[in-house]
């Protein structure tokens, strides 16, 4: 979706994505040594099946790529996401 934008909100300790400024999603994570640890993802019903679970996951590991930190994708959604991106496949440690 065009206007959806994706934020990293530490202090909250999760990406959020937002459409027309209310959040509809997010990408909760856990920062550990050297790496992010994807715990939950989850997106409003609202808004479900317009890829905008794909748009957060694909902002968040952008993220976790320019800040040269691992991803730990404990959450289903995320490590099925990197499944069939595999281009970011190198950013989960072996």
């Amino acid at each position: 979706m065009a206007d959806a934008e994706v934020v990293d909100v530490a202090e909250r300790s999760r990406f959020e994505v937002r459409v027309d400024g209310e959040t509809v999603g997010f990408a909760a994570y856990r920062t550990v040594p050297g790496g992010l640890r994807f715990t939950h993802t989850e997106i409003s019903d609202a808004v479900a099946g317009r890829g905008l679970g794909g748009v957060l996951v694909r902002a968040a590991l952008d993220s976790a790529r320019a800040r040269g930190l691992a991803v730990h994708p404990d959450c289903p959604f995320v490590r099925g996401w990197i499944a069939k991106h595999p281009d970011y496949a190198d950013l989960v440690p072996a």
